[in-house]
């Protein structure tokens, strides 16, 4: 299958423009599954509540409809992060495809004053079945918590779809960690600008990558710029778990030890 990242600068508030933008990079390039990042139809730097509030959708609010029509004209799949109201506000990402909704993850780490506007997640770390394999999805910080990729690829996943708002520079070189210690692929897509909002100042780092299962870094994109970067895997590699005939990391594991 072919894998797309989708590294866009969206304007704060300005949905309609951002998600049009995104679809117009998404066109340039064919894939089977594209991953665009986290809240990229709204921008990120929230001053208030009431902005979230202002700005988040259900799941079946414009964006998805927007974003579904081109899953149905491309026969493609697509996961994307938005600002989601349901019984309380939750820094979410959906799945879809021609048919619309498939899945729905809520972040489970948030990260700085997101804490300020929504819940943690309480859905877990679902996986997903789609014509080309079994699709998880985690949300930025997420990474900084090995307990999430290793959730994710427990529960099945061989590809890892990881929306992001990334300001520090750690997570490119880590999710090489996450895809070499759980034998999966991932695709982190990152934004890049500045937001600066409510007296808090946020320069995002770009560098959206796709990662194999061995932790070689198949593509990433540069700092400053959007673009789209996109691999042909083969996700079948993922569920082979083995490192030599006599380590397999999943079998290996001994839970008995661990802290809980």
């Amino acid at each position: 299958m072919r894998i797309a990242v989708v590294q866009t600068c969206p304007l704060f508030g300005q949905v309609a423009e951002n998600v049009e933008a995104a679809l117009m990079a998404m066109e340039s390039r064919g894939a089977d599954l594209y991953v665009l990042p986290e809240l990229f139809n709204t921008g990120y730097n929230f001053a208030d509540v009431g902005e979230v509030e202002e700005l988040s959708e259900s799941v079946s609010g414009y964006t998805l409809h927007a974003v579904t029509a081109f899953a149905s004209k491309m026969s493609c799949y697509i996961v994307y992060g938005f600002a989601e109201r349901a019984d309380k506000l939750y820094n979410s990402s959906v799945l879809l495809g021609p048919s619309g909704l498939i899945g729905l993850y809520r972040k489970t780490h948030l990260y700085f004053r997101e804490t300020l506007f929504f819940a943690p997640g309480d859905l877990g770390f679902p996986v997903y079945d789609v014509p080309f394999g079994k699709v998880g999805m985690m949300i930025c910080f997420d990474w900084m918590y090995p307990e999430s990729a290793r959730s994710l690829a427990l529960n099945g996943a061989q590809i890892i779809a990881h929306p992001s708002n990334l300001v520090m520079p750690y997570c490119p070189d880590a999710m090489v960690t996450r895809c070499l210690e759980n034998r999966v692929f991932a695709a982190t897509a990152n934004r890049v600008g500045v937001e600066d909002r409510a007296g808090i100042t946020l320069k995002y780092i770009g560098k959206s990558e796709i990662v194999s299962h061995k932790g070689e870094i198949l593509h990433r994109l540069g700092e400053t710029e959007p673009g789209i970067a996109v691999a042909d895997i083969d996700l079948s590699h993922a569920t082979n778990k083995r490192i030599n005939e006599y380590n397999d990391l999943f079998s290996g594991r001994q839970v008995e030890r661990y802290v809980r």
